[in-house]
């Protein structure tokens, strides 16, 4: 009766160990398929950010360097359906010939009629970059900025369909420098 005892403690310890390990394999392997997604995901959106960088490169430099202020989308156009994140991004290039300190803010500034919302709720909607924080970049005389300005959206699920006119306005030492508009479209 004792070894019979001895026995199956020992098979019941041996089946826990054996299933431990096995838990301790899947746990390992949800862990490393979960890094594998994120870090496939940051990788995206690192092309897609030096992606927006390379084409406000290009576009200052079709512009044949008179251009102040580049967008992108060239259409100047956004468009996101509900629930939705996306956005723009814009670039400054310093023409004068000493080196200035350069500040913007984007902000709504015309609401199609049929969309019922506020400036201050089209404002909200933007996540990231309606302005420079209140840190002004110093771009000396032909220079432009290194990395381009990337302003994002984050429309909710209950936003109306509409149009909405932001403009960018950037001042150099505090003086109006250049403005220009880019329209979001919510579906």
């Amino acid at each position: 009766m004792l070894t019979q005892d001895k026995k199956a403690a020992m098979e019941m310890s041996v089946g826990t160990i054996v299933t431990i390990v096995l838990l301790v394999t899947v746990l390992v392997l949800g862990l490393v398929m979960v890094r594998s997604i994120f870090s496939s995901g940051t990788n995206a959106i690192t092309q897609i950010d030096a992606q927006i960088q390379s084409q406000i490169t290009k576009l200052f430099t079709e512009g044949e360097g008179s251009s102040k202020l580049v967008v992108y989308p060239v259409s100047r156009e956004v468009t996101l359906k509900k629930g939705q994140q996306g956005g723009f991004g814009f670039s400054i290039q310093n023409l004068d010939s000493k080196t200035g300190s350069f500040t913007y803010t984007v902000s709504s500034s015309e609401i199609a009629k049929d969309c019922a919302m506020t400036n201050a709720q089209a404002d909200a909607l933007i996540d990231i970059g309606a302005t420079d924080g209140g840190r002004p970049f110093v771009l000396g005389s032909g220079s432009q900025l290194e990395n381009a300005v990337l302003v994002k959206f984050s429309i909710p699920s209950t936003a109306s369909i509409c149009k909405i006119r932001y403009v960018i306005d950037v001042k150099e030492d505090g003086k109006a420098y250049s403005t220009t508009t880019i329209d979001l479209v919510i579906k």
